[in-house]
């Protein structure tokens, strides 16, 4: 299941779940990057952690002033090597978010989008903890999840990727209370309020939790000055 982006859902077949994304989908998605270029300001270094082909890349990089993507699936960073050709304020990294090879205090953003909290299959407080590492003071890091009211739009876009052959199909009988599977042993899950705030709560940091168009949900961490 760690390698399933790394291996059966990387590069155009990555691209095509979101081809096929239906128009609440695809608001859903632009709701949640407006969310995050409101919290970016121009001249910011930013980084994307689970940036895949590169879909987001492009739009952080028109307003940040350098944008760096890291992924674990080399196919995918091919992808966004030659999407991404043209901007030379991107640069690309195969690399682990929960275990990256940064400095410290290295970016004024880090972003963790498309509920890649949950999607990394990785420990949670280890990768809030490496984001906030390298992160700067006063900088803010952004994870984002699925709000519980978009569970039908979530599960019947799942339900076109399988229909796709995109992912294995969908175990209908173990399918519920925010949880995906498939047959394939994918398996799809995200966090609630009570979560991140578990997940967060050994943190010396401001940390905020919003509900986007009633569709994603994100916490906010400020890293403090002297962190």
């Amino acid at each position: 299941m760690t390698g399933y982006y790394s291996n059966n859902l990387a590069s155009e077949r990555l691209e095509q779940c979101y081809r096929i994304a239906p128009p609440r989908i695809v608001r859903y998605l632009e709701a949640e990057l407006a969310h995050a270029l409101s919290r970016i300001k121009p001249g910011d270094e930013v980084l994307d952690e689970g940036c895949g082909y590169g879909r987001l890349m492009p739009s952080l990089a028109a307003k940040a002033g350098t944008v760096t993507g890291i992924d674990t699936s080399p196919a995918s960073l091919r992808s966004a090597r030659d999407r991404l050709k043209p901007l030379d304020n991107c640069h690309l990294a195969c690399m682990d978010a929960a275990r990256t090879a940064f400095s410290e205090s290295v970016f004024d953003v880090v972003l963790c989008l498309q509920n890649g909290i949950s999607a990394f299959h990785v420990d949670q407080r280890e990768l809030i903890r490496e984001s906030l590492r390298i992160t700067r003071p006063a900088g803010i890091a952004l994870f984002s999840t699925y709000a519980a009211a978009f569970w039908d739009e979530r599960l019947a876009w799942f339900r076109l990727q399988a229909e796709a052959g995109l992912l294995g199909e969908i175990d209908e009988e173990r399918t519920g209370n925010g949880v995906i599977v498939c047959k394939d042993g994918f398996r799809a899950t995200s966090l609630n309020a009570e979560g991140f705030l578990e997940s967060t709560s050994d943190l010396r940091a401001g940390v905020e939790i919003v509900e986007i168009d009633g569709s994603s949900l994100f916490c906010e961490i400020r890293k403090p000055l002297g962190g």
